[in-house]
């Protein structure tokens, strides 16, 4: 082996040595029960609030995007007890390690009828921290926000990916799913949320570059003795 074909070897291993992805979180909401015990955390801040309002997907109103037909995380107006309140309610992912090459992706699906339904994705990076503050309008920790889904027509399940490419640097937070309605008296009605998944790009190890540089120079020494 010469010192051009050892050079060459190399550039086709670094270029080989890009990334792979690996998958950080998924979800598919078989039993929403037992979102609790796997890390997600709720709070409705909503006007005169109706409990943790998240729950399973009624499959009488439209079916689960996959699996079962009712594997899907749903809220509705009754987020709220006022008759015109407003609602602001949270349904948060486990912590997670996220970076730049991290990218969020669900589904999602509302039952329209005229009444505007709207979801944001936020995130915090405050590691462990639900803290949105008390309000119907407060953001807490979750004040970078990430994507916004709204409609007031029915539509069929539609597909949303969101990369993280801003941060810079690792870190330890959370993304989160606010359903928001100004005012239940004019707006909201019913919306799903399946198939979460939050995926990142984990470079290959460069030792095994190293190595296959060792073995290459054991060679050429060989060759030269």
């Amino acid at each position: 082996m010469t010192i051009k074909q050892l050079l060459a070897g190399v550039a086709l291993l670094s270029a080989g040595a890009g990334a792979q992805a690996i998958t950080i979180l998924s979800e598919g909401f078989n039993n929403v029960a037992t979102l609790p015990a796997a890390g997600w955390v709720q709070t409705n801040n909503s006007a005169a609030p109706l409990g943790n309002s998240w729950f399973q997907g009624n499959s009488g109103i439209f079916t689960a995007n996959s699996g079962a037909v009712d594997s899907y995380i749903a809220a509705n107006y009754l987020s709220t007890g006022s008759a015109a309140g407003a609602v602001s309610n949270w349904l948060f992912t486990p912590v997670l390690t996220l970076d730049g090459s991290s990218e969020l992706s669900f589904v999602v699906r509302n039952a329209g009828d005229g009444f505007l339904d709207r979801l944001e994705v936020r995130l915090s990076i405050s590691g462990s921290s639900t803290n949105v503050g008390t309000t119907t309008t407060s953001v807490g920790d979750f004040n970078t926000l990430i994507g916004v889904y709204q409609a007031s027509s029915a539509s069929p399940w539609i597909g949303l990916t969101y990369p993280l490419n801003s941060l810079s640097a690792p870190v330890s937070g959370r993304l989160a799913f606010r359903y928001v309605v100004g005012t239940v008296a004019t707006a909201g009605n019913y919306l799903g949320v399946d198939d979460v998944l939050v995926t990142s790009a984990v470079p290959e190890p460069t030792s095994y570059v190293l190595m296959a540089l060792g073995v290459a120079g054991l060679m050429l020494r060989r060759r030269a003795a």
